[in-house]
């Protein structure tokens, strides 16, 4: 992870958020246009994770289907095609990474992932996926009052417009002292 050697954390955890997505509520359409065009940048940060052996845990929103697990939704996104087809498709977990149903914004807030993230020994955050301004936002900031290092690489973060994402980058900084530079450089 050479990029993330700048990161103050030794092991790191990958959080893809809400990744995979149906994308049918207001906005969805645009969100799931930005979600394809991060897809590359996000494939290569899990990709440098994976070969680092580090954690990468998929944390996503159960949409309210309290009878079905995570394959589930990978397969009704699958199924429903589009862009929501196409994400999953591209983002859909590889063997060793884990994941974690969510009910509401928060990644943190009735999971387990805070035993998870105990278990790996994790010691800082990096997130990626959906949306920046709501469970990217909210997520970062319960990583913040639990002292993670949270970095949310901007090229790997959507919203359903240009200006949210760019406003919750920017209290991201500021609220959460996170870093958002991006993960893949400037050519």
């Amino acid at each position: 992870m050479n990029k993330a050697a700048r990161f103050p954390s030794r092991r790191p955890a990958l959080l893809l958020v809400d990744v995979v997505n149906h994308f049918d509520f207001p906005g969805g359409d645009a969100l799931g246009r930005a979600t394809r065009r991060i897809v590359p940048a996000v494939l290569r940060l899990r990709e440098r994770f994976d070969r680092a052996g580090h954690p990468v845990v998929y944390c996503n929103d159960n949409w309210m289907q309290w009878q079905g697990g995570f394959p589930d939704l990978v397969a009704a996104c699958r199924e429903a095609g589009g862009d929501a087809g196409g994400v999953a498709d591209r983002l859909a977990p590889c063997e060793g990474h884990y994941y974690v149903l969510k009910p509401k914004h928060s990644a943190f807030l009735c999971t387990a992932l805070p035993v998870l993230l105990a278990q790996l020994r994790v010691d800082g955050l990096v997130l990626a996926g959906v949306a920046t301004d709501s469970c990217i936002l909210a997520t970062a900031l319960d990583a913040n009052m639990r002292e993670f290092p949270v970095w949310v690489p901007r090229d790997c973060t959507a919203a359903i417009t240009p200006e949210r994402k760019r406003r919750a980058l920017a209290t991201l900084q500021v609220a959460a002292g996170a870093d958002t530079r991006a993960a893949t450089p400037r050519r």
